[in-house]
């Protein structure tokens, strides 16, 4: 099947202090006001005083914004070594990076960064031996570089390539459409999408729109009744083809993708974050309809090519640990699939297709192992990877010969291999010379014991020789939710820690992925709570074996994972030094209100439903914080143009835990602009890390010194 994206594209010492951050004295926050707003649910009445933070376009909050930077950034222009840890993070940052080629017919197609460019510069070139051109240049198309461009998938000919266009971190996009060869963009312009590829068809495109959200709304206003569109070269988007709605239901995404021959459209459907149902049209039969393939939306199911006509397909429906079926769409029922590869004790992480080959990547505890196989299921070989690790990246073209993935680890940078079809033999293509080394760090797997005495797996890096004397500074970090897996990933920002004598720790949580949907279950709804207790038996394990102190231990998490932090920092105060959370889920009454927070009902619950919000309302994070208890020392970041995650999260967290919190530990709140659910650019990226790093180092009682 064709794929909807491509890509979207001085040595340290640590002393430790008594006190080496700002004078410690009262803080002085900002006044913010309160409104007596109480809402009833189920019986329960729960006031919601700062509701009128969520108007972030008014002028109030953004009066609100610049009084809380100014206290937060006023404390962290006193942390001493702040710039020198900056510089730190820029000069380790700064090395090429490129990013898996990809073919389209005669083409070649990859990014690269040099080092501290805003984006990633994508090139193509003609044929591996080609010289490589630059195709679009997102630096260039504004000021302060926080333009992000995408390649989205070639046309059937391999004339033209589908983009798109975000700006300031928004998940808003606007699709455009280049002539390859000429390297010139065409008129096309199509707005007011989210989450869309480009699935080519004849002289056009399948994508998912959209409509235009009301001026000053932008940001905030629930995203409803998501559309599918045909868009034929050269037209205006008004003259666009209404392929799919559906009046009823506008709480759902609608993703549209073709086969690579073009025979046959696929629509996936979903309720939310997870659960899906697939449809099938048959493209050579003019206005036929789209057929039910696979029901939902209590499972997961993909598309992974067709076989004549026949489509492969993975899923998780009777296989929590997944599958890969062939199923003939005209006798679509369960009982009549072939299974090509049955499930295994290992998670089946993803699949795809190559030069009449079928890839499949498995976790083994939160580590990549990958297999070929004939399209028929034989298992031709399991591909020999250089360590434990992450690898991805196996998928192409039925003319493959070559593919490339992508290798790495938490001290092993990303490093590209070209892979041979017909042999299996690999070689490294591209390899990242990095200011670091990686023989003065180890990596270890632990197993440690949850609240009802379930096995979670944790990663634990640091450099070797380290005395585990219990007065090491720790930095945990984990995500825990929506099916996702947190494998082990290099971050070269992650350095400026490590080479501090910091310890970093990752448990893989319940309600991730790693161990296949009944993994992911036992972390959502009612059964959240779960997350929390991993993630702190985690800490307490780190503890125990005198890896770090209460007094020394720092977590964060972003999005999900800020969710996480903000829940047990309110569930167990005492256990933690810092916290950060990043964008997080803070208002579990109230996210399903704005832009797509309702596909997250389906993982959390929604307060509209009584039995829901009776465990929503007993850990939000925003609802749990209490009157006269000393948290720890707390740097909220958020951004203004988060439109995942709106900032009212964040902004209603911080002015609670200010008028609520009792004690010495600064709570703060950082608010970038022009920048959205992640740094919109590689100096925003750095600014955010150093003044995170330089805050947790600060409150664990550490000074790097550079030399």
């Amino acid at each position: 099947m064709r794929k909807m994206s491509f890509f979207i594209l001085a040595v340290a010492t640590l002393i430790i202090l008594p006190s080496c951050g700002p004078k410690a004295e009262p803080m002085k926050y900002p006044v913010t006001k309160t409104v007596d707003q109480v809402d009833d649910y189920f019986g329960t009445n729960v006031a919601d005083p700062y509701r009128w933070l969520e108007d972030d376009k008014s002028a109030e909050t953004a009066a609100w914004v610049k009084a809380q930077n100014d206290v937060t950034f006023g404390y962290l222009k006193k942390i001493p070594f702040r710039e020198a840890l900056k510089k730190r993070l820029t000069d380790i940052y700064n090395y090429p990076r490129y990013s898996s080629p990809f073919r389209a017919g005669e083409w070649y197609f990859f990014g690269k960064n040099d080092g501290l460019q805003n984006q990633a510069v994508l090139y193509v070139q003609k044929g591996l031996a080609g010289t490589p051109e630059v195709f679009i240049d997102p630096n260039v198309l504004s000021a302060d570089g926080t333009i992000r461009v995408g390649l989205i998938g070639p046309s059937g000919d391999k004339k033209y390539m589908a983009i798109t266009r975000g700006e300031a971190g928004s998940d808003w996009s606007e699709i455009r459409v280049m002539d390859i060869a000429a390297k010139r963009e065409l008129p096309d312009r199509i707005q007011w999408n989210k989450f869309s590829g480009a699935a080519w068809w004849k002289n056009g495109f399948f994508y998912s729109g959209y409509d235009k959200p009301a001026a000053g709304k932008e940001l905030t206003a629930k995203n409803e009744f998501q559309k599918v569109f045909y868009h034929k070269l050269g037209d205006r988007q008004e003259k666009d083809t209404l392929v799919y709605e559906d009046k009823n239901h506008p709480l759902r995404y609608f993703s549209a993708g073709t086969s690579e021959d073009e025979k046959f459209a696929f629509l996936t459907v979903s309720e939310g974050t997870s659960g899906t149902e697939l449809y099938w049209k048959d493209l050579s039969k003019k206005d036929a309809p789209f057929q039910i393939l696979v029901k939902g939306f209590d499972n997961d199911s993909v598309v992974i090519d067709n076989v004549g006509d026949k489509f492969l397909v993975q899923t998780n429906l009777d296989a929590s640990n997944g599958k890969v079926v062939l199923i003939d769409p005209r006798k679509a029922d369960k009982k009549n699939w072939t299974v090509i590869i049955p499930e295994k004790p290992e998670v089946l992480g993803g699949a795809g297709t190559a030069g009449e080959q079928l890839f499949c990547t498995y976790l083994k505890d939160a580590n990549t192992k990958a297999f070929q196989y004939g399209l028929d299921g034989t298992l031709v070989r399991e591909i020999a990877l250089p360590a434990l690790g992450s690898a991805g990246g196996f998928g192409g073209w039925r003319d493959d010969k070559t593919i490339f993935y992508t290798f790495t680890s938490f001290t092993f940078p990303a490093t590209i291999y070209k892979y041979e079809i017909a042999s299996g033999a690999s070689e490294v293509f591209r390899k990242p010379e990095v200011k670091f080394n990686p023989e003065e760090y180890e990596t270890k797997q632990v197993f440690y014991e949850s609240k009802d005495r379930i096995k979670v797996p944790m990663f634990i890096v640091h450099k070797k020789g380290l005395a585990l004397d219990g007065a090491n500074p720790c930095y945990l970090t984990a995500y825990g939710g929506f099916n996702i897996s947190s494998q082990p990933y290099f971050n070269p920002l992650l350095i400026a820690l490590l080479e501090q004598g910091v310890i970093y720790a990752e448990p893989n949580l319940r309600g991730g992925g790693e161990y296949g949907e009944m993994w992911h279950k036992a972390g959502m709804l009612d059964k959240k709570q779960n997350v929390f207790d991993d993630f702190i038996a985690a800490a307490e394990y780190l503890i125990r074996e005198k890896y770090t102190s209460s007094a020394k231990l720092g977590i964060a998490g972003g999005s999900n994972g800020g969710l996480l932090v903000g829940a047990v920092m309110t569930q167990r105060p005492e256990l933690f030094k810092v916290v950060l959370p990043a964008v997080g889920v803070m208002d579990m009454l109230r996210f399903h209100k704005f832009t797509v927070g309702w596909g997250w009902v389906v993982e959390y619950g929604s307060s509209d439903n009584e039995k829901d919000f009776k465990w929503l309302y007993g850990y939000s994070p925003l609802h749990n914080i209490k009157d006269g208890v000393s948290y720890p020392a707390t740097l909220v970041t958020t951004a203004d143009h988060d439109d995942r995650v709106v900032p009212a999260h964040s902004f209603k967290f911080i002015s609670t835990l200010q008028a609520k919190h009792k004690g010495a530990n600064p709570v703060l709140i950082r608010v970038e602009t022009r920048s959205g659910h992640g740094s919109s650019n590689v100096s925003k990226a750095i600014e955010i890390t150093a003044d995170e790093y330089a805050f947790f180092l600060a409150n664990v009682g550490a000074r790097p010194k550079y030399q």
